[in-house]
């Protein structure tokens, strides 16, 4: 749980006590790789901070193409968040790649630590912003860049993950096959 707390105070200070009371809202999780954490169709019943190991959060269109809309690593949280906030089931998937941890957070217990502590309602504020933000960013940069100012992006922002994860996995992110990511690979690197 120390994880938890430098996660924490990152953003905000907290004493011990106030430590000791946030801690009781999160249950520990080992995670196996290919291990699903939220299946779609499922109730979402929590939202997933990752201590360590790798996830993929996805959805299936019609036609059955993957679409990975988010990678999670250590200090990174992720769930099916319309399913979460809106209660309802799952439309996404949540994916472990590679063993790892994650600490579990109820709805009702995300909203209980608001109410009771004011400093955790902005934490939870200033981390859903900054997701919003990096999600409006690679939205704008899905719709305005070419692939290989996308892959230099990717590889710039998460230069770990890009020799973590599986190459398909990488494309299917980048909206390219494997064979292109191939190329964008020995462009980039003839740079």
């Amino acid at each position: 749980m120390n994880r938890l707390r430098e996660h924490i105070e990152e953003v905000i200070p907290l004493t011990d006590e106030e430590f000791d009371r946030i801690q009781t809202f999160f249950t520990l999780k080992n995670v196996r790789k290919n291990q699903f954490l939220v299946n779609e169709a499922d109730e979402v019943k929590f939202e997933f901070l990752a201590l360590n190991g790798i996830y993929k959060v996805f959805y299936i269109d019609e036609n059955g193409k993957e679409h990975i809309l988010q990678f999670a690593k250590k200090n990174w949280w992720m769930t099916d968040y319309v399913g979460f906030f809106k209660q309802k089931n799952a439309t996404m998937f949540v994916e472990c790649l590679k063993d790892g941890q994650v600490l579990c957070l109820t709805l009702e217990g995300r909203e209980k630590l608001a109410l009771e502590f004011h400093k955790m309602e902005h934490f939870f504020r200033v981390k859903l912003t900054n997701g919003y933000i990096a999600l409006q960013q690679r939205i704008t940069l899905l719709l305005s860049s070419t692939p290989q100012q996308r892959y230099e992006e990717f590889s710039k922002l998460y230069p770990d993950l890009i020799l973590e994860i599986p190459k398909k996995y990488v494309a299917e992110y980048l909206g390219v096959s494997r064979e292109t990511l191939s190329r964008l690979y020995v462009n980039s690197n003839k740079m």
